[in-house]
């Protein structure tokens, strides 16, 4: 089974969309295998988007990202990555489809409340970034035979 990270941002937190955002992904048939609550500091921050440090909007997106509590997750499934990316819809909310997540919830392209990783050694290294091994969980789950075909 393939894990992918997800981050609800602090605009969701702040809008009380925690709930629903990983409603409607476990609802995709993915399993959460770790969960917690932080503050990112700027250190971590830098580090998670260093992809995009040499983008204009690199510092926006630390100062967002450090700007209340976040949670970070992981998320399991057949093919987890790609399932988390098209229900979260295009970065851009006006881009993204109704039915996804930043379609019917987000509001900006800089408030767009969720990040996932964008392929599956990205899942591997941001993982390993926000969680040990020991805060993530293996088990199984009776309904996942309803889910996929094996």
């Amino acid at each position: 089974m393939q894990k992918t990270l997800v981050l609800l941002k602090p605009d969701a937190l702040q809008r009380g969309l925690v709930g629903e955002i990983i409603s409607r992904l476990e609802g995709k048939g993915l399993k959460i295998v770790a969960l917690k609550m932080l503050h990112m500091d700027e250190e971590l921050a830098k580090r998670h988007y260093q992809i995009h440090k040499d983008k204009s909007f690199f510092q926006d997106l630390v100062k967002h990202i450090t700007s209340a509590p976040i949670i970070a997750a992981i998320f399991e499934g057949e093919n987890a990555v790609d399932v988390v990316r098209r229900t979260m819809g295009e970065t851009d909310p006006a881009l993204a489809l109704p039915g996804t997540i930043r379609g019917d919830l987000a509001l900006d392209i800089g408030r767009n409340l969720i990040h996932g990783s964008d392929s599956e050694q990205t899942a591997e290294e941001e993982i390993d970034i926000f969680f040990s091994e020991e805060e993530i969980f293996h088990y199984s789950r009776e309904i996942e035979r309803w889910i996929t075909e094996s």
